[in-house]
């Protein structure tokens, strides 16, 4: 019989067969994050309740008549311009595509004036058109005066829509331009149109890019609307204004209206992770439901058949 000590090779097994213990980790670091997060939270929540603000006041504010008239129309505001600004940044991003360099051109000064200019600016003078413009119409058939055309919701409109669609021309070129160029080619080979190969092949795949930052820029534009008081319209703050103007209790309105923010801003929130989600389902891959697919790729195959 050999002598486990003479024998390295048997040594070496047994030692290989041992558990090896078990060391417990000590993350330190996620005790003292946890403990100093814990003491910052601590340190608000008492110089909140220190404050001179009547927290019981607030739910009365968050359910006033004059407060759901701005939550509506914020809502409103928020969805006609971020949907004027998803319609006309589609044409300009079509514009800014095209081998025409009056188009393009025209398309890149757009983005340039409207990306340039602070959304407040832009509110100011479409609200004060009236100053550089008494009327406006076609010469000759019809004229109504600017003060009439130009109201809040006009004027918000207008600057938060035009600001919008700038942003919303980039977004959708860069969804364009995330598309493979074969399968352009593709579609024109099997005798689509441009007009049509945009509808069933460059914006379907294109939706899965354009539409998380679009999500996110309607969340924006819900808080830009916020804007809008400076002309007079009457959105949340402008709300919250009315009602502190009365009673003075000025922080008290202020929460009201934050807690509708923040409430408008986790619907949109759920409701973009759900889109989110829908788009990145895996498609079913059946030929007689997925014409173009099975086109392009009988000519992706055709080259190679006689091979």
């Amino acid at each position: 019989m050999s002598d486990p000590v003479s024998d390295p090779g048997k040594a070496g097994a047994e030692a290989q067969t041992e558990p090896l213990p078990i060391v417990p980790l000590r993350h330190w670091g996620r005790w003292i994050a946890a403990v100093l997060i814990f003491l910052f939270v601590a340190a608000i929540l008492y110089v909140l309740a220190k404050a001179d603000i009547a927290y019981a006041d607030v739910p009365k504010f968050f359910l006033f008549p004059i407060m759901l008239v701005g939550l509506w129309h914020t809502i409103i505001l928020a969805i006609a311009a971020q949907s004027a600004g998803i319609a006309i940044g589609l044409v300009i991003a079509i514009m800014r595509r095209s081998e025409n360099p009056v188009a393009w051109c025209t398309a890149g000064f757009y983005i340039w004036i409207f990306r340039g200019v602070p959304v407040l600016l832009q509110l100011l003078i479409w609200y004060n058109l009236a100053l550089a413009f008494k009327a406006v119409g076609v010469p000759g058939l019809f004229s109504i005066s600017t003060n009439a055309v130009m109201t809040p919701f006009v004027a918000g409109l207008l600057g938060l829509g035009l600001n919008e669609s700038a942003y919303m021309a980039e977004i959708i070129r860069a969804g364009f331009n995330s598309i493979d160029k074969g399968q352009i080619e593709a579609a024109h080979a099997i005798g689509m149109t441009p007009g049509k190969t945009l509808r069933r092949v460059i914006l379907p795949q294109a939706m899965r890019v354009i539409i998380p930052p679009t999500g996110n820029d309607f969340i924006n534009m819900l808080k830009e609307t916020s804007l809008v008081s400076v002309i007079s319209y009457t959105e949340l703050i402008q709300a919250a204004n009315n009602i502190s103007s009365h009673n003075l209790e000025v922080m008290e309105t202020l929460l009201a209206a934050a807690i509708w923010y923040m409430l408008l801003v986790t619907i949109a929130s759920i409701g973009q992770h759900y889109v989110e989600r829908l788009l990145a389902m895996e498609p079913r891959r059946r030929d007689d439901a997925r014409p173009l697919q099975a086109a392009l790729r009988a000519l992706t195959i055709m080259p190679f058949a006689g091979r």
